[in-house]
């Protein structure tokens, strides 16, 4: 079964958040003092969030990232995601972390089914890093990424938010670190959800990233699969790794979005600036998975065309990103 939006795009990938909680606070996706604290019963069991998952493959489903918040935060994560893993007919089971509790979960994690993981990475400089996330500490997360890949995980995607005056001098340092590591490392605009004063002071369009590392390596286009995400990849020459850029702002790839996602308290959004959305606790509720099923589906058909974000206008209301699950 494929799951079709109004606008012929086959939607294909879900992004599903188990916690809006996190041990950092990074500027882009929260306010300083975190996120406003939910009940426990605000929150789906890994029992609903298994159904809901179970019930997009079922509709055309193929690819489930698990997102926060931070997911290692949530406890019971290991034994939930090694039953995502066993879905029939799930192609992908990947998961987003900013990398934290990694050297003490990677093995379990590898060893539950989770076939890759993105860590979050905004600074090798430990004042900068520090200064992003509010207290983090980067050898922390270089220290996760080591164990996954001794865990056996392929090389894993590292996604860097570029900011404007706080980490953009270290383009170039993350754009040489896939010279002789396998790892994809991505270059992600700076977007506006929180909405803070002057947001578009910290924005750097994509093709000006590509500009800068253009000026000192020669770049080659890459190719990538049907269930990759909306980044434009390239690989230095001669290099191991590959790198991309995602440009919600400046370069809309709504026209190509395969995407839906789940909030960690149950609802669904088509477009992650969409103030709108399905509720679905009412179809958890309902005996049988056909009222859910079909939820999703209404969710795909009321996907925009487009958000309405640029450069300089963000029309939306202001949100934590780790309440979302961005």
């Amino acid at each position: 079964m494929e799951l079709i939006d109004t606008y012929g795009r086959r939607i294909t990938y879900l992004r599903l958040s188990v916690t809006d909680r996190c041990n950092l606070r990074c500027r882009y996706c929260m306010p300083a003092a975190g996120v406003e604290k939910l009940g426990h019963g605000d929150i789906l069991s890994y029992e609903d969030l298994f159904r809901i998952a179970r019930a997009a493959v079922a509709v055309g489903i193929e690819k489930i990232r698990v997102t926060g918040g931070e997911p290692l935060v949530r406890k019971g994560i290991v034994p939930f995601l090694a039953r995502l893993a066993k879905l029939p007919g799930l192609r992908e089971l990947v998961l987003t972390t900013n990398g934290f509790l990694l050297p003490e979960m990677a093995g379990e994690l590898r060893r539950a089914g989770v076939q890759r993981l993105n860590v979050s990475l905004d600074s090798f400089r430990p004042g900068t890093f520090r200064a992003i996330t509010r207290g983090g500490d980067v050898w922390q997360v270089l220290a996760g990424i080591a164990a996954a890949e001794a865990a056996g995980f392929p090389p894993p995607k590292i996604n860097m938010v570029v900011m404007r005056g706080v980490n953009d001098d270290e383009v170039l340092d993350f754009a040489r670190l896939t010279i002789e590591h396998p790892y994809a490392v991505r270059f992600i605009e700076s977007m506006p959800a929180t909405r803070e004063k002057n947001w578009q002071n910290l924005t750097i369009a994509g093709e000006e990233i590509l500009e800068r590392i253009g000026t000192q390596f020669s770049l080659e286009p890459v190719g990538k699969g049907s269930l990759a995400g909306p980044s434009r990849d390239f690989r230095l020459r001669g290099a191991a790794g590959t790198i991309g850029i995602i440009t919600a702002l400046s370069g809309h790839f709504c026209a190509d979005c395969n995407r839906i996602r789940v909030t960690s308290t149950g609802m669904a959004k088509s477009c992650l600036f969409s103030d709108g959305g399905i509720d679905l606790k009412p179809f958890l509720r309902c005996e049988g998975s056909k009222p859910l099923a079909e939820a999703l589906r209404n969710l795909a058909c009321a996907k925009p065309a487009c958000h309405g974000m640029s450069m300089e206008r963000a029309e939306h209301r202001a949100f934590a990103m780790a309440a979302v699950g961005g």
